[in-house]
Order: structure tokens, then sequence, then C-alpha cells
């Protein structure tokens, strides 16, 4: 899908200079002589915060962490809303796409090295207007995903306690936990964070994984007697139903959004293309594994978070060995729109890397304003899946496939004039743009419609409520 691009970019730059599979530096290279490092957020200094301290391979794994993270307990019960088959075409479906919209977006950055966020390179499609409207639904992505961690948090607690204490305290602690971690300023920082969340979250869902597979009859399953799995190949979802499945499977790999800011942050931001195409290959092989066998031991006996579908003692331990993982992961996404706001409000002023009074009270001020907002979310959606889905369909769908799509559109309009393999290539990005608004409307209707339903059938039953969400306690 991908086209190679032409001797000179269509912004008018030397290809060579910033094209990163034909220039990448190594991690020991200087930055003297390259034209685009002056327009670049965060310079290199000595003298108060050196952002600039993430070499690629670290980049990948906080890219990793960003992905691997919540989507994976709700993913398997996706797989049982379409079937085996429509299942995994989904997820290898979704990541190769999101993976190449990924690369997009780096491109484009590298090319606009001015850009920190989204929002930054949407301006140069809409004006400061759509850069406005971007940052207020990065922010609102963000806020629906931090929400869902809170709600998945606090499921742990709950299955770890023995529902030992009503679920608002333990959404609290939670999102006081993660509001903590988010305030960690630099992603360098954040490095060895991440591998301790990746690694203790990886390990809890393969225990999981392992554990489903050594038991007679799923957990949910009747306890004796002969039982239906419902496992297939091929299902036949109603249209809301199928929405919401793949709203949940496509939010897993569409997180590329989220990787703009630590390309700031990189020491050499050329090499980005390497740490985006790793994490999407990692990505995608983890979530079609975990899932396939999960859903092959489980079938319709899945609980949404899945590790509820391994029995009392193996959802403890996974669980507690989950925790650490969750929080951190959640950290990322809050700590990346505190940085949006952070960015914004003291770009082109000396606070932005000086330690200063107005720079703590500005970065401390933001996250605590997103944690808050997070947690009134939670409490008033409770259901993991329906928050992902949302956040999915609302806003990763225009993040990863829409808006990505026209930039390349808007870098590479001489396509639409050029040789017939040009304009196909071209045609190919509109078919993208088309995609992405079909997820929008039709996968924001569908979760629309279940949260209603949800709260019709008493499955939410109010807001603030102290009820066990774990499956516990009866």
């Amino acid at each position: 899908m991908a086209a190679s691009p032409p001797e000179k970019s269509p912004t008018g730059h030397d290809e060579s200079m910033i094209n990163p599979v034909v220039t990448a530096p190594s991690d020991t290279s200087s930055h003297k002589g390259d034209p685009l490092e002056a327009q670049e957020v965060f310079q290199e200094t000595t003298e108060g915060v050196n952002f600039r301290t993430v070499s690629w391979q670290r980049a990948a794994i906080i890219f990793l962490k960003i992905q691997f993270a919540m989507s994976i307990l709700s993913v398997p019960a996706a797989l049982g809303t379409l079937g085996a088959v429509g299942g995994s075409l989904s997820v290898v479906g979704w990541g190769l796409l999101n993976t190449y919209t990924a690369v997009i977006l780096g491109d484009f950055r590298n090319r606009h090295p001015e850009c920190h966020t989204l929002a930054d390179m949407c301006g140069f499609l809409w004006g400061r207007i759509g850069k406005e409207l971007v940052t207020i639904q990065i922010l609102i992505a963000q806020v629906l995903i931090t929400a869902a961690g809170i709600v998945s948090c606090s499921t742990a607690f709950n299955a770890l306690s023995n529902h030992g204490a009503c679920t608002v305290v333990f959404s609290f602690v939670s999102a006081a936990l993660i509001t903590a971690l988010s305030m960690v300023r630099t992603f360098s920082r954040l490095g060895w964070l991440t591998w301790f969340g990746f690694t203790t979250f990886f390990v809890a869902v393969f225990i999981f994984v392992v554990a489903v597979t050594q038991q007679d009859r799923p957990a949910a399953a009747p306890p004796t007697g002969d039982f239906d799995l419902g496992w297939t190949p091929i299902a036949y979802p109603t249209f809301v139903a199928g929405m919401l499945a793949s709203a949940n499977i496509f939010l897993y790999a569409s997180g590329s959004a989220m990787y703009l800011p630590v390309i700031s942050e990189m020491r050499h931001p050329r090499n980005y293309r390497k740490a985006a195409l790793v994490t999407g290959f990692l990505v995608c092989a983890i979530y079609l594994s975990f899932s396939l066998v999960v859903y092959r031991w489980c079938g319709q006996w899945l609980a949404t978070p899945v590790f509820g579908s391994a029995g009392p003692l193996f959802k403890k331990i996974s669980y507690g060995v989950a925790l650490p993982g969750l929080i951190i992961g959640v950290g990322i996404y809050s700590h990346v729109a505190a940085k949006l706001l952070f960015v914004r409000i003291l770009r082109g002023t000396k606070h932005l890397q000086a330690n200063t009074a107005v720079h703590w009270s500005t970065w401390l001020g933001v996250n605590l304003l997103l944690g808050v907002l997070s947690f009134i979310v939670a409490e008033a959606v409770p259901i993991l899946n329906y928050l992902l889905g949302l956040a999915g369909t609302l806003c990763f769908a225009p993040f990863s496939l829409i808006f990505p799509a026209m930039l390349w559109m808007y870098d590479y309009k001489d396509y639409r004039s050029g040789s017939l393999r040009n304009r196909l290539v071209y045609g190919l990005h509109i078919l993208i743009v088309l995609v992405g608004l079909f997820m929008v409307v039709g996968g924001t209707y569908g979760v629309a419609v279940s949260i209603k339903d949800a709260y019709a059938t008493g499955m939410i039953s109010k807001v603030f409520n102290c009820a066990d969400n774990s499956g516990s306690v009866s």
C-alpha cells in the first residue's frame, strides 16, 4: 500500500534528509548540519531539563506498552462475537493497517518536526480551528482510555481482596496511582518503569492463557453436566454486536497517535520507523496468539475483563501480577495527554525546559485535572469494553485512519495527477479515509446502543456504584 517517495518530498526538502529508511543515523551520530533540527520542539541542552534522551529501542518498548494493554482483556470476547476466522482476520487486518498509518504519521512528523502532537499536524489540514478541535479530541480519547484503566485497576483490587471495599474507593486509589505515575516528567525516566510494566503484564496474560488450557471447563460454564462450549469459526452477529466487537479489536493497534510526543523526545527522531515496525509486528503476534488460545478453550464462556474466565485462584494471580503493568500502561496514556497540555501552555517560553515554579505548577496541575476527569468518567460508564469501544470509534478511528491518510494526501497531493500507479496509491488512501468514516459512524452507533441497553437492563445500575465489578462475590 505504501508508495516509494519521490526524489524530492512534497514539502520541498531533500528526501535524503528526512526519509528514515534512507538515512537513519546511529544513536551516536551528531545532529549538526541537520536543517530540520532547529524546528524540533525540544532542543538538546545541558541546562534545565533535557527531554531528548530516548533511543529507538526504548521508544519501541514505550510503543509496545502503549499497545499491549487493556485491549488484551477485551479482544478474546470480541473473537467470541465474530468467530475464530472473522476475529483473526480482524486482528491481522487492523494490525497491518494501523502499523502502516503509524509509519505515515511518523514520516509526516519528521518532515515537519515542529509538530509535537497529532493536533499540530492537523493544523496543516484545517488551520488553527482544526488544530484546537483535534486537541480536544485527543484529550477526550486519553480521558476515556484512562477511565478504562481505572475500571480495570479497580476490578483487579476487587478480585485480589474479594471485594474488600467499595468499588468507588478502589477506583479512587487507582486514579491516584495512575496520576502519580503520569507526573514523571520525561519518557526517558519512564523507560525502566515501562520495561517493568510490559514484563509484568505479559507474564500475567501468559499465566492466564496457560491456566485456561489446563481447566476441564471454563470457570463461567455450568459446574456439572454437559455444556456447549460455543466455539465457532464463523459467527453471524447483529450489526450492533459486530461493530462493538470490531471497535474493541481495532483499538488494540490504534494508539500510534500517542507515539508522536515520544518522537520529540528521541535522540534521533528519524529512527522512529524502526520502533514503529517492530512494535506493529510484535503486538499483532501477541494479540492473535493469546486471543485465539483463550477463545479456543473458553468459547462463549468468556468474562470481560477476560481474567475472570480463569477461575477464582488464577484470576487473583493474574490480576496480582498484571496490576503494576495496568497502572504503568494507563499512566503512560495519561502522561501523553498531560504532556500535550503542558507543551501547549508553555511552548515558546523559558518555563518549558527550566525548573521554575511555573513549570512545576503547570505540569502538576494538568496531571491532576486529567486524573479527576478520568475518575468521573470511569464511575459514569464502569464497563471496560464499552469505554474502549467508545474511545476506539469516536477518537482513535480518526487518529489512526482518517487523519494519517489525509496527511499523506496533503504531502503527496501531486499523486492525484501523476502516473497510473501514483493515482491508484492515492485512491487507496482515500479508501482508508472511507473505512475510518465507517468505523466512526457505525462503531459509535453500535457502542452507544450497547451503553443505552446496559442502563436499560440494569447492567449499569447507577453511577458511583459500590458493587463488585470483578465477579468475586455474588
